[in-house]
């Protein structure tokens, strides 16, 4: 068989399916149509009437005894195929011997009259081996349904935390289950529809208005049902959301022209279960970050013009959103990521660095993310982190107040996380342009500023970089820098005039003295890499 699509209905193994697997000595006689049926178990029986014991969708074997002697006749046999069909029998399969060499014309007759599909079953195919293919085939599929089940289940996990979770969770079940699907607030008005693509839109709210007034009326776990002539609409179901406490918080209404299988109902009732969590989140569930979210956000002075009591109060709720306390300090930590890092989507990402620093405010960023956690965040965890192929900026202890300042902090250390590809912390910084700059960038600087003179030979460039460093350092004091060097005060506006012609700068201005200061900084390790016999030009020449 040829694998099924994503898209596929969830489902257990049809008559075609099996027939497909059986040895081709089994000869179909009579095609009764019921090939995509599902196909509930194979049973052999010689019972007159079998019927009381067979359920819906069986394949039944016979070797033909019922049909012994006046079984035979044309009306017994004709009755006996009556009842068969009655009890939705998918087949019958008619084996070969011991009791007939071949199917009884008058049973073939029987199975065209009342559109039965009836097999001839060579001796050399046991019934067992039927029944063992049958199981084997239900067992590989049974499998393949719960790794589709699993697929959907992660599916409609990822569109609960997607920015339109509610719509999201709509489009993803439509498209594992042939059904169109309105979501209805407690209002009773519509919040979020969908359907398949070329599938049926449903039916006209106000048809809807008798369920929705069951569903949010009535108590307890229930499903309604009601049924339209409009296409898609013959079984239409509906399932309440409910509270914790049994309060009626919305709806969700399912259309489709044909029963769900097992597999699908088990789709559905999942997404019933994120839908109650999402419609309970907003109304019910944990309320501290939302209350925490909405006080700043109408109120960004608060923190500083707000009374004690009304700061303690936002300071309750950050505890409650950090499991925390009030008194306790907490970090801002910015989290960057770095070649290797998997991309398993925002829901994944956000849940995991909630888990990972045991905390409700986290924000996905463009850069990465950024959260507040009342953890240490020891090396431990970065480390933890960083196998995840993440780099972090951890940030100093704060308190409430503080937390804008020292987001900042952390903020201007993500560029020097990213051009070293190593985690920092702001407490362990030095607060200076150098410090901020870091080893590489400060390198990096270095070359791209004063390669003119890296390239010269090393008796060339170690002077002039003395002079450099000397005159700046004197700030730009003809005379105090020519006697720090011990050089005429003319010899050193010489070079200084040679230098600025090398740089093309003008050495005049502040801001270029100040960038030439830093890069001196880490001019030395960057002369020292270099070859000690020549050198080779940074921009290519020797």
């Amino acid at each position: 068989m040829s694998p099924e699509p994503a898209t596929a209905r969830l489902s257990f193994v049809t008559l075609e399916q099996f027939v497909e697997q059986l040895p081709p000595e089994l000869k179909m006689l009579h095609d009764g149509g019921s090939g995509g049926s599902l196909l509930r178990w194979v049973e052999p029986s010689e019972l007159e009437d079998p019927t009381p014991y067979l359920p819906e969708g069986e394949f039944l074997l016979t070797a033909g005894l019922p049909f012994l002697g006046k079984g035979g006749s044309a009306a017994k046999v004709d009755a006996y195929v009556q009842r068969l069909v009655d009890a939705k029998v998918a087949a019958l399969g008619f084996g070969i011997r011991p009791y007939f060499d071949a199917v009884p014309d008058a049973l073939l007759d029987a199975c065209r009259k009342h559109n039965l599909t009836l097999f001839e079953v060579p001796e050399s195919v046991p019934f067992a081996a039927i029944g063992l293919e049958f199981s084997q085939l239900l067992e590989t599929d049974t499998a393949r349904v719960f790794r589709q089940l699993a697929d959907t289940n992660r599916q409609l996990m990822r569109a609960v935390l997607s920015p339109r979770p509610e719509h999201e969770l709509l489009a993803a079940l439509v498209q594992r289950v042939p059904v169109w699907a309105v979501l209805v607030g407690a209002d009773g008005r519509v919040r979020a529809r969908g359907h398949s693509a070329g599938g049926s839109t449903g039916v006209e709210h106000s048809m809807l208005a008798p369920m929705l007034e069951r569903l949010l009326s009535g108590s307890g776990p229930r499903v309604e049902m009601d049924g339209f002539e409009q296409p898609g609409s013959a079984l239409v179901f509906g399932h309440p959301l409910r509270s914790t406490k049994d309060a009626n918080l919305g709806a969700l209404i399912l259309g489709s022209d044909a029963p769900l299988t097992p597999a699908q109902n088990n789709v559905v009732q999942s997404a019933v279960g994120l839908l109650e969590l999402l419609v309970r989140q907003r109304t019910s569930g944990s309320l501290a970050p939302s209350q925490l979210a909405t006080a700043v956000l109408l109120h960004p002075d608060s923190l500083t013009t707000g009374g004690t009591k009304h700061v303690n109060g936002l300071k309750d709720l950050l505890a409650q959103s950090l499991s925390s306390t009030r008194s306790a300090q907490m970090r801002v930590v910015q989290g960057v990521r770095v070649d290797g890092a998997a991309d398993d989507g925002p829901v994944r990402e956000l849940l995991q660095w909630r888990r990972l620093f045991d905390t409700k405010l986290v924000e996905i960023t463009e850069y990465g993310f950024a959260a507040i956690t009342r953890l240490k965040v020891d090396d431990s965890l970065v480390a933890d982190v960083e196998k995840l192929g993440w780099r972090l900026v951890v940030g100093e202890p704060t308190e409430l107040p503080g937390l804008s300042a020292a987001y900042q902090r952390a903020t201007s250390l993500r560029g020097r996380v990213l051009s070293t590809g190593k985690s920092a912390r702001v407490d362990e910084v030095t607060w200076s342009v150098a410090g901020l700059l870091g080893r590489e960038a400060g390198t990096l600087l270095a070359e791209r500023l004063l390669a003119p003179v890296l390239s010269l030979e090393a008796d060339r460039r170690d002077p002039l970089l003395g002079v450099l460093r000397g005159w700046l350092s004197e700030n730009g004091s003809w005379d105090g820098s020519a006697k720090l060097l011990g050089l005429h005060r003319n010899s050193v506006r010489r070079q200084i005039g040679v230098l600025g012609e090398l740089l093309d700068m003008d050495l005049n201005q502040a801001q270029v003295r100040a960038e030439l200061w830093f890069a001196l900084q880490y001019v030395d390790e960057l002369v020292a890499s270099l070859p000690a016999e020549g050198t080779t030009d940074l921009a290519g020449t020797t």
